[in-house]
Parts: C-alpha cells; structure tokens; sequence
C-alpha cells in the first residue's frame, strides 16, 4: 500500500511505531515499512500481510482519505491506544462521522486519517 507524504522518513518512523513494523527498504524519495520482508518465496507459499510504501510529492493532501488503516490495539483499552498514538504525533479529527461512536478518527503527522477500533485485547 502505498501514502503519498511530504516527509517518508518521519512518516514511517511513526506508523513502524504505531504498527510495530520495521523499515525494509529506503531510497531518496521512499520508504517501505512492513512486519516481514517479502521474498518471492514467501508471497508465493501464503497470503502475506501488506506493506506500506511512503512516497515523497510535491503536493499536499487537500480532502478526507479515501481509504484508511484502521487499528486495533491488542494489549490494552482503545483508551489506552488513543493516548498512546497522541504522544506518537497522532491527532483526534472529525470527518462527521458524529458523536457516540465506538471508533476513534485520528490522523497521522501528515493529516492521513486512520481509526483506532475497539480493543481485542483480553478481558481482564
């Protein structure tokens, strides 16, 4: 998956924080993050999970993303999250998705919203 950005570096450095993902590749204007490293081997023996790719342009982001990553947090209370991705850089936005809802709209430190969902962590 691919996010266009001003900054790849700092955009990767906090959804590998977020995520728990490590950077895989980098060049000038690029940065791809993921949970595994792709092999040819791999992609071909299973479904593997996606990485992401921030790409440097010129251009700013200008209306709500059309698609999104949603979070779910698994050691904690989405509570819990929300604070954490708000020390990370992550702010609160409203998109009108409208009060009462059981998801929380962030966005990362480019704008790009994201939701934190409920947690799946277990009951205590």
């Amino acid at each position: 998956m691919v996010v266009d950005c001003h900054d790849p570096e700092r955009l990767a450095a906090f959804w590998c924080a977020v995520l728990d993902f490590k950077v895989i590749d980098r060049s000038e204007d690029k940065v791809e993050i993921g949970s595994w490293e792709p092999t040819v081997e791999e992609v071909r023996a299973r479904q593997m999970p996606p990485t992401l790719v921030f790409i440097q342009v010129p251009e700013g982001k200008t209306v709500k993303n059309r698609l999104h990553l949603d979070v779910s947090p698994i050691d904690g209370s989405t509570d819990h999250e929300v604070a954490r991705l708000l020390g990370l850089g992550a702010a609160k936005v409203d998109v009108g998705q409208g009060p009462g809802r059981s998801w929380v709209v962030m966005a990362d430190p480019e704008g790009n919203e994201f939701d934190v969902l409920r947690t799946l962590a277990p009951p205590n």
